[in-house]
């Protein structure tokens, strides 16, 4: 169901918030489970639209998911345990979820169809399905695009130079290369995020990373037994912005009770947003929890000035799907922001560049469109307004921690687009902004 929501401004942001299990691993932990053979329980998974879309396509491909309390238990059947669906894949709105599962389904003995929604079958899928042509799979788009089909068959390896740093195409190649004979190696022009070569590690995989290139031979995975999904950070850059730009209040002990978030993912590929605040002369303290296969802290948001800077393609391939709220930031801080190495985001659920930039310049902002970036101008007083999600949870959730600072209300249209990787977000919104929210 489509609906709206009016934010109101808030004067502060207080509170510990949890946020939801890491998308990114998420997707993985199902996914990679399911692969293994025996059983994985799996704690804090992401419970957003697209973890449910990789669920529901691993369970119409046969894989055995139950619910057990608040765990998840997959029951890893291996490749040659996976059954030909009784119809096309579903993958919803997931990138994720299409462009991994052509790099599964490639070396099955079944044909397999993968489609989406609308948002999603506008997305390109030559990037993954041209190098698994190369390995000997049989994939045809549609004009490039979704519904994809798959062939499955026997695979080679090829030592593949990515035009573009994308984890999604890593993964589908590498999943690939586990079922290749031969090696297989895929270099990237910036290192994404390693979240796959994390699990391989863990699953006892062998694997060999130099520089941003990972090389892996045929191999089956090893079940984890269990595994804990830590907080998604993309998740966390919306609490985090609010703590930056909003004071709190003062604690009756005098200390600053601010914006805490708890048991965050702190995976070096991942923390370009703390990279890119620092850089801004923003504080967000990083306070440590655990080092397993994902590394974990407790974040805390300082209020205080921001300042323009030059954020740089190695940070921003970091920080890509945080880009949305670093532009809201940007709004806020004394003198020029040039975000670049972003053109990946022309290509989610929607142009995250275009929309960013119509969305902050009808809130007031001062926004130029690059190329593969924005640059922004501020301070800038925002003011009130209507704006529209686009269908995309980013760019909804962006325009709420906008409206924070507005002069007056903001109307998001088609607010209900941030299930698809927070459902609670307007919940936790209200606790921590003293209930700006309000249904329309």
């Amino acid at each position: 169901m489509t609906y709206s929501k009016t934010i109101s401004p808030a004067p502060t942001a207080r509170g510990r918030v949890t946020v939801p299990g890491d998308k990114s691993v998420s997707h993985r932990a199902l996914l990679l489970s399911a692969l293994a053979h025996g059983e994985t329980r799996v704690s804090g998974l992401g419970m957003g639209g697209d973890v449910r879309s990789t669920r529901r396509v691993l369970t119409a491909l046969g894989v055995e998911i139950r619910d057990e309390g608040e765990d998840v238990v997959v029951v890893g059947c291996g490749w040659e345990g996976l059954r030909a669906p009784a119809e096309p894949l579903d993958c919803g709105n997931s990138g994720t979820t299409l462009r991994v599962m052509m790099g599964i389904l490639a070396s099955t003995s079944f044909e397999s169809t993968l489609t989406g929604d609308a948002s999603l079958s506008s997305r390109p899928m030559e990037r993954v399905a041209a190098p698994l042509r190369r390995m000997g799979a049989t994939i045809e788009t549609t004009a490039g695009k979704p519904p994809v089909r798959v062939l499955g068959g026997p695979l080679h390896g090829i030592d593949f130079e990515s035009p573009v740093a994308s984890a999604q195409v890593k993964t589908a190649v590498l999943l690939a290369g586990l079922r290749a004979s031969g090696t297989t190696r895929v270099t990237e022009p910036e290192r994404s995020r390693d979240h796959t070569e994390r699990f391989f590690a863990a699953m006892g995989v062998p694997m060999t990373i130099s520089g941003n290139a990972v090389t892996v031979d045929a191999g089956p995975l090893r079940a984890l037994a269990r595994f804990t999904v830590p907080g998604d950070l993309s998740s966390a850059a919306f609490w985090l912005a609010a703590g930056l730009l909003r004071p709190s209040h003062v604690a009756r002990d005098g200390g600053d009770d601010g914006v805490v978030v708890l048991n965050a993912l702190v995976n070096p590929t991942r923390t370009g947003f703390l990279e890119a605040v620092a850089l801004m002369g923003g504080e967000i303290r990083v306070h440590p929890v655990s080092g397993g296969v994902e590394p974990t802290a407790d974040l805390e948001a300082r209020y205080g000035p921001l300042r323009g800077a030059d954020l740089p393609p190695d940070v921003v391939v970091r920080a890509i799907d945080e880009v949305p709220i670093l532009a809201v930031l940007a709004t806020q801080a004394v003198g020029r922001t040039r975000i670049t190495g972003a053109a990946e985001l022309r290509v989610k659920e929607c142009d995250r560049l275009a929309v960013m930039a119509e969305t902050l310049t009808a809130l007031g902002a001062t926004v130029r469109e690059l190329p593969d970036g924005l640059e922004i101008d501020g301070p800038t007083p925002l003011r009130g307004g209507r704006v529209d999600s686009h269908h995309d949870h980013r760019i909804a959730m962006s325009a709420a921690i906008a409206a924070l600072c507005a002069s007056g209300p903001v109307t998001i249209d088609r607010a209900d687009a941030a299930a698809v990787s927070y459902p609670e977000f307007w919940e936790t919104l209200d606790s921590v902004c003293g209930n700006p929210g309000l249904s329309v």
